[in-house]
């Protein structure tokens, strides 16, 4: 019969929830819980493109009643202390805060032996005419550069081959980073507290993989983040949201690393899981199930998938203002032809999610089936309805040449202008080249051989055709008063 009751307590036991270990005294006779991850019983990320994160960590704790202290543990290194907020959401007019602390003098070699000097350590070595190991007792007298100094006996010497043994761990030595607080517990009951800091080393980015048709008019388009975790813990089974917008903070924002994107090339991916919504001035992206950071570690999920979408390329060739403030240097100057991508990020297009900024990749099957690389650019923070514009590199089989014919000052503060610019198409396709002319001053064109559009105050654009294997030459003269 006795047995069978050790045994049910024993099972009852292990059916109970876990929470703060036990109480210790401290050296003030007060009574010392700790709380580690194995407490934990919810777990939320938020994460911001700044390299910071947002932590929102619940336990279950079973504190004694008075003035208390609780060793807050496996919180992340990076944390910022002067943002840490800590209740009770059992009760929170029964749980205070009198102090706070954040120890993070962590424990390793160099640290240890810095705390030992002045005090004695063993030291081991290998007698190679014993073939045992051997040890004497040494005073560590100093650890400059990890180079520590010991004296044996009467005898100094540094550089020992063999292992240091310590006796001990300093108490003011710590494994992992820890919140201690000395609360007033009016509670006898266990309960849950809520722990929020901001930390940095938690970071995220988008990035896109665009796969262009055969005819360059439409592409499969897959969004990916990419998580990265240097904060000094691990997070596990934890609800993850991500704010995607420009955040201010007063402190000096740290520079964010050039994370190497490593998604896969795939025409058809997994549903998005992320579900988005806006928040403030913002927009918030929550993944619609648990997931775990690693400490030091990369993740990637799935933002968003579709096919078929809409595109437009286009071959754009672009002047320069300085070309009308006076005569050329040289009669005519080569110039190449950028190749863009335009996208519609509309429902319509088959998107119409807003889209964090990030690295877009664009990709093409060649004859062969093979996927090949064309070209990569950045967009910055995308609405819904707006447009995508990508510039994917320089036309090979398309060459510009411009020359200007006359520059001539007909007051003190009126010029003309008159330029030829060729394009020659070597493609096996007829193409449609956008020439863009940035005009500086109160300008007008008296004279020109095709058609122009007055886009804005200081620029001008010709939308000129030009056939296979053939040549088109743009004339125009122009006026200015600067």
């Amino acid at each position: 019969m006795k047995r069978k009751m050790i045994a049910a307590a024993a099972v009852l036991l292990l059916t109970l929830p876990a929470m703060a270990a036990p109480p210790v005294l401290s050296g003030a006779d007060r009574p010392v819980y700790t709380s580690g991850a194995a407490d934990q019983v919810a777990l939320e990320i938020t994460a911001y493109n700044e390299n910071l994160g947002l932590i929102k960590d619940q336990r279950k704790a079973s504190l004694g009643k008075g003035v208390v202290e609780l060793r807050f543990a496996d919180v992340a290194a990076g944390i910022d202390p002067a943002t840490v907020f800590m209740r009770s959401l059992t009760d929170p007019s029964r749980l205070s805060v009198l102090e706070q602390n954040y120890e993070y003098d962590l424990l390793n070699p160099r640290r240890l032996l810095d705390k030992y000097v002045g005090k004695e350590v063993k030291l081991y070595y290998k007698n190679y005419y014993t073939e045992r190991e051997e040890f004497v007792t040494a005073k560590v007298l100093s650890n400059n550069d990890n180079n520590p100094v010991y004296q044996i006996g009467d005898e100094i010497t540094f550089n020992h081959p063999g292992r240091i043994i310590f006796p001990s761990v300093p108490e003011n030595l710590i494994s992992k980073p820890t919140l201690v607080w000395l609360l007033d517990n009016g509670m006898s009951k266990v309960q849950t507290i809520e722990t929020t800091y901001l930390t940095s080393g938690i970071g995220w980015r988008a990035d896109y993989v665009f796969v262009l048709d055969e005819k360059d008019t439409s592409a499969g388009v897959t969004g990916w983040v990419t998580l990265d975790n240097k904060s000094g813990a691990t997070y596990r089974d934890a609800a993850l949201k991500l704010v995607a917008g420009d955040v201010h903070r007063v402190r000096a924002r740290e520079i964010q690393r050039d994370m190497m994107f490593k998604g896969r090339m795939m025409e058809a991916a997994a549903a998005p899981q992320f579900r988005e919504e806006a928040f403030f001035e913002y927009h918030l992206y929550t993944l619609e199930r648990q997931t775990t950071l690693k400490d030091n570690s990369t993740k990637q999920i799935t933002l968003l998938t579709a096919q078929q979408v809409p595109a437009h390329k286009e071959f754009r060739l672009y002047g320069a203002d300085h070309y009308y403030r006076g005569r050329y240097g040289e009669p005519q100057q080569k110039q190449k032809v950028g190749v863009f991508l335009e996208i519609v990020n509309s429902k319509e297009s088959g998107m119409g999610m807003p889209l964090p900024k990030g690295v877009v990749r664009v990709y093409k099957h060649d004859r062969d089936g093979s996927l090949q690389f064309t070209g990569e650019d950045t967009i910055d923070h995308t609405p819904r309805d707006e447009k995508i514009k990508l510039k994917l590199g320089e036309a090979f089989d398309v060459v510009a040449e411009r020359k200007q014919t006359d520059w001539r000052k007909l007051a003190s503060d009126t010029y003309e202008a008159a330029f030829e610019i060729s394009v020659r198409n070597h493609k096996r396709e007829d193409i449609t080249v956008r020439i863009v002319e940035p005009v500086p001053g109160d300008w007008k064109v008296p004279d020109a051989s095709h058609r122009w559009v007055k886009t804005s105050a200081s620029q001008m654009e010709f939308t000129v055709p030009v056939g296979k294997d053939g040549e088109t030459t743009v004339t125009y003269r122009v006026r200015m008063r600067f």
